[in-house]
């Protein structure tokens, strides 16, 4: 447990600056979590209350179209902050799904320890907003990937962006998160061995 909250320590302290004291005063107000592998985080129509950050393991979002098709649209991996974001801010009832994909151990950030970490750490504020930059730069790129590159360049550029993500997600999420089916995904792995 110790483990994942110096990992939590050494992230945040390569975006802000901030006393120790603080620090720990902060990470007091933080839980630890384990996860069996397909879990559900949050489901759909919960008020998401809390921010994960990911010591180990592998979240899927994903979430059901207006004909209940299931859709990948983020994976999240280790060192990343992960939560249905628009909803929290919002206080909203979620519409993504966030799953387990392996067993995971999280670090749980209540909306009360992030409310007391804009207030009371050094550069608490700071720290939410380089968050939020990361989350909308990563969403923006990938709206412009699905629409500016192809599958198969989308299919290349996903090894960079989720590093082995073939070893750890079924690859009928990769396609959906892809935007291609099954097949065309088969395909386009056969060309890349080529």
């Amino acid at each position: 447990m110790k483990e994942a909250l110096d990992h939590l320590h050494k992230v945040i302290g390569q975006l802000i600056t901030f006393r120790e004291e603080e620090m720990h005063r902060f990470t007091s107000m933080l839980e630890i979590r384990k996860y069996k592998k397909r879990y559900i985080l949050q489901p759909v129509g919960k008020i998401p209350n809390e921010v994960l950050f990911i010591h180990s393991g592998l979240i899927r979002v994903c979430l059901d179209d207006y004909s209940g098709k299931e859709h990948s649209i983020h994976f999240a991996t280790e060192s990343q902050f992960i939560a249905d974001y628009s909803n929290f801010i919002l206080n909203e009832p979620a519409v993504y799904r966030l799953e387990a994909m392996e067993n995971l151990e999280v670090v749980v950030l209540p909306r009360a320890a992030i409310e007391w970490g804009y207030t009371h750490l050094q550069e608490g504020e700071k720290l939410g907003r380089m968050i939020a930059e990361f989350y909308f730069i990563y969403h923006d790129n990938r709206i412009r990937n699905q629409y500016m590159r192809t599958p198969k360049e989308r299919y290349e550029a996903i090894q960079h962006v989720f590093p082995d993500i073939h070893q750890r997600v079924p690859q009928h999420m990769i396609a959906s998160y892809l935007g291609i089916t099954p097949i065309h995904l088969s395909r386009l792995k056969k060309e890349a061995k080529v």
